[in-house]
């Protein structure tokens, strides 16, 4: 298996030095800050993540405030008292993206972070006392217990709202086969998700590095070369 190190030499050496390389891993992750997010913003990024898979990002971002007015805040109970009109309704309210579909599962998730919400403590708890080695099983719960929340818009739900999260992308994917892992090149499988787990937490063990950061160093060592200006835009820096 190739030594992290020499990944991360790579990278750096694509973008132009390390210098150049650490603005692009983003803000250091902590677990146990999640813990404080109230259930409003733990839906609020849930729907955003929904909303945003298979659409333009900037779209939904510019468009978000809007989101914030027509789902009351996010706020799950509020939410839960209101009454079917209030859902059809939103259907046709031009405040949003409007698909029924994704409209059904914010009502779903109010309920789901609710739920979790009384029997934990809150939600955000509840994912900060998750084990930092088992993303794994944290995704499988979200695909399981919620709505939508399967495959990368998961993945992109526990990074946005801190916890320390790999995004299996399809560069970080090609850098993992690259480095002798032996997933598949859209790895989805509990084999393949199981394999990357191993190697992230072996990497994380030799790099003391976030789990998140050795995801975007994998990413940024292969495939298209974009510029780190490039890059920054993209990450809305």
């Amino acid at each position: 298996m190739l030594e992290f190190a020499k990944i991360r030499a790579r990278a750096a050496a694509r973008k132009g030095g390390e210098e150049e390389l650490k603005p692009l891993l983003g803000a250091t992750p902590d677990n146990a800050a999640v813990a404080g997010l109230t259930d409003d913003r733990i839906l609020s990024v849930m729907a955003e993540r929904i909303f945003s898979a298979g659409f333009v990002w900037s779209v939904i971002d510019q468009k978000w405030p809007g989101f914030e007015e027509a789902f009351l805040g996010f706020e799950p109970k509020r939410l839960l008292f209101q009454p079917d009109d209030f859902w059809y309704g939103l259907a046709s309210d031009k405040r949003i993206v409007r698909n029924p579909q994704k409209i059904k599962a914010v009502r779903e998730n109010a309920g789901f972070v609710d739920r979790v919400s009384r029997e934990h403590g809150g939600f955000g708890r509840f994912i900060a006392e998750w084990p930092a080695d088992d993303q794994v099983g944290l995704m499988a719960w979200l695909a399981k217990s919620g709505s939508r929340l399967g495959g990368n818009t998961g993945q992109y739900f526990l990074r946005w709202i801190g916890w320390d999260t790999f995004v299996v992308s399809r560069d970080m994917a090609a850098a993992l086969r690259d480095a002798g892992v032996a997933i598949g090149e859209s790895p989805s499988s509990k084999k393949d998700l199981a394999a990357i787990q191993a190697q992230m937490n072996a990497w994380a063990a030799e790099s003391g590095l976030p789990r998140a950061h050795i995801s975007r160093i994998l990413a940024l060592s292969i495939g298209e070369n974009h510029s780190p200006e490039k890059l920054r835009e993209y990450m809305g820096e």
